[in-house]
């Protein structure tokens, strides 16, 4: 019997989960069997969890599961240095040469465990079979408005916090708009056909912000890009990769421009192929704006794990999406399991 353990969540702010009661139901209904941690900050309640016939355990007892347990979560294990001999689902962001990376497959080694990386949970045509995109995009785009905000009120934007809902966040930010007047700002999104974009787009119209929307087509010239500085707010959904065109050089600091506030939901700074130019590092809940020039004005904001900010809305999308594999995690050398898991041992050779 396939035996799927979720686990509670250690980072702060994270109150997502990547399978519903329901979703744990169809899988004791499917032969499973499902164990859910306690977790003082989850979204969804644990008894809902034990009326769907799931398996109650204490918060992070997941290191003493079952050898056979698959343990499933979402971000990083708590990064103590311990052996990993459980097979893992989780964001392990351990193939693109990351420090923390090397680090968490030296854990795996060392206990003979495994990692599913859902960023490597992939269709027979290389596409993503679950993500956070949509609302990655929706609350990054929320983010930077809150940034321009605070500007207009000669200020820099103060700490970000989880809401119960879409709804909540929505009447928080139209009652700042209200407070301000009239003035809206004006965005432009690269990369707005993808989830990302799409997530930004809809939150900016949700607002009233004029928006123009890029992608590949736009961008094929290469650069430069004149007019990302000719508005307000620029959303970047593009990942860094080889051959990632420059959307900010450096040189906007100082140029002439009407652009303010950068939202970089890829959030990518730490890479050659990083298509913003002007920061270096990521920004964090308790201070979501990064100011890199004063005069004029210029702040980035970068936060990586936006859709935490959402936790019931996007917790609901991502586990819809990844339920019809769950199901098939009794064949886990096979389809998506089989693909990821030949990530993680290319990875490990």
């Amino acid at each position: 019997m396939t035996h799927v353990w979720v686990r509670s969540e250690s980072r702060a702010h994270e109150e997502r989960v990547g399978v519903t009661p329901q979703g744990a139901a169809k899988l004791i209904t499917a032969g499973y069997r499902v164990t859910v941690e306690q977790s003082a900050q989850r979204i969804l309640p644990i008894e809902d969890y034990a009326a769907a016939g799931c398996e109650i355990a204490p918060e992070f007892s997941w290191v003493s599961a079952p050898e056979d347990a698959i343990i499933f979560g979402l971000k990083e294990l708590p990064e103590d240095g311990t052996p990993l001999r459980h097979r893992h689902i989780m964001f392990g962001h351990a193939y693109k040469g990351q420090p923390s990376g090397k680090v968490l497959l030296d854990r795996f080694q060392a206990g003979g465990g495994a990692l599913w990386d859902l960023e490597y949970l992939t269709d027979d045509e290389g596409r993503r079979v679950a993500a956070f995109g949509y609302w990655a995009g929706y609350a990054g785009a929320a983010v930077a408005l809150m940034c321009w905000l605070a500007q207009k009120n000669g200020a820099i934007a103060g700490a970000v916090k989880a809401y119960p809902s879409a709804n909540h966040m929505l009447i928080e930010l139209q009652q700042s708009l209200v407070a301000l007047g009239t003035d809206r700002p004006t965005a432009l999104i690269i990369g707005a056909l993808g989830r990302v974009g799409t997530g930004a787009a809809d939150l900016c119209q949700s607002m009233g912000v004029a928006t123009t929307k890029w992608d590949m087509a736009e961008t094929a010239s290469g650069g430069p890009f004149p007019e990302v500085l000719n508005h307000d707010i620029f959303l970047n959904s593009i990942l860094a990769r080889p051959g990632t065109p420059v959307f900010v050089p450096v040189s906007a600091k100082t140029a002439p421009r009407t652009l303010s506030v950068i939202g970089d939901i890829a959030c990518d700074p730490d890479s050659d192929f990083s298509p913003i130019k002007v920061y270096d590092r990521t920004t964090s809940w308790d201070e979501p704006a990064l100011r890199v020039h004063d005069r004029p004005v210029l702040d980035v904001t970068a936060i990586d794990n936006l859709p935490s900010m959402l936790p019931a809305e996007s917790s609901e999308d991502f586990a819809e999406q990844l339920l019809p594999y769950l199901l098939t995690l009794d064949t886990p050398t096979k389809g998506v399991w089989g693909r990821a898991l030949g990530w993680f041992e290319r990875a490990t050779d």
